[in-house]
């Protein structure tokens, strides 16, 4: 004859933990599975509104900077400051945004919206920059240097947060491997015979579509925007950075301890 356990024993799935904090899932709320979608259309907006009007500078894909960086050493040509300093700005900002998460949680205090607030005054200022500066500005100019560092900077926050701050979040920035792990778990659940792991590959795949299409969507609007008002259209990923946080705001959801 069996008996039933407890209620105080019975054992509840293991929440994913940091610095003392309980994560939230992107699944715990309609609002947190769209934050996916946004922060991609602000990685893909910017990264080509920066492109095009900010003399090729990627914003969002760092691995860009160096192979054209490394195309122009070779071939001779001019290297722009931009493109030498984008990797170790976006390196230092993420180093010191994971820490500032680190110590927000050491203190009992969520990431999630803070990081979001701390993009979105870096993306404004960005925006802020290039319009006080006129246009056309000049890729080679000191303001269009710091605004471009300002916005490789609100990316690697952006980076950040979909690494400490959300669990199960896909990159909203790196669509390489996105896309990749689309593929692989599309696959796995047309051909998988074992139903735990082609349910685990349609949960992944569920997660990383929105991600790839927001950031399509997010470089054609963010391409039409610049070509028709220059980089005023940067006010296209800063006007959706404060949409993330307000989705953020309205979840209702936080680490807790």
């Amino acid at each position: 004859m069996s008996v039933a356990a407890p209620a105080n024993l019975v054992t509840r799935p293991a929440q994913e933990q940091r610095w003392g904090m309980t994560i939230p899932s992107v699944d715990q709320s309609l609002a947190m599975m769209l934050l996916p979608t946004v922060l991609s259309l602000i990685a893909g907006s910017c990264d080509i509104i920066t492109f095009i009007g900010l003399g090729g500078l990627f914003t969002a894909h760092i691995t860009g900077n160096i192979v054209v960086l490394f195309a122009r050493v070779v071939a001779g040509d001019h290297a722009p400051m931009s493109y030498i300093l984008s990797v170790p700005v976006f390196v230092a900002v993420l180093a010191l945004t994971t820490l500032f998460a680190a110590l927000l949680g050491r203190a009992g205090i969520a990431s999630l919206r803070p990081l979001l607030i701390l993009q979105l005054l870096l993306l404004s200022a960005c925006f802020l920059l290039c319009v006080a500066s006129g246009a056309p500005i000049d890729p080679t100019a000191g303001k269009a240097l710091t605004a471009g560092m300002l916005a490789v900077s609100g990316l690697a926050v952006q980076n950040a947060i979909v690494q400490v701050s959300i669990k199960g979040m896909p990159s909203t920035a790196v669509m390489t491997t996105n896309v990749s792990h689309f593929v692989v778990d599309f696959i796995a659940v047309l051909t998988e015979r074992n139903r735990d792991l082609a349910a685990k590959s349609a949960a992944r795949a569920k997660h990383t579509a929105p991600a790839v299409v927001g950031f399509v969507v997010g470089c054609g609007l963010g391409a039409g925007c610049e070509i028709i008002i220059g980089l005023w259209a940067l006010a296209l990923p800063t006007g959706l950075a404060f949409l993330a946080l307000v989705i953020a705001l309205a979840s209702g959801l936080e680490e807790r301890p």
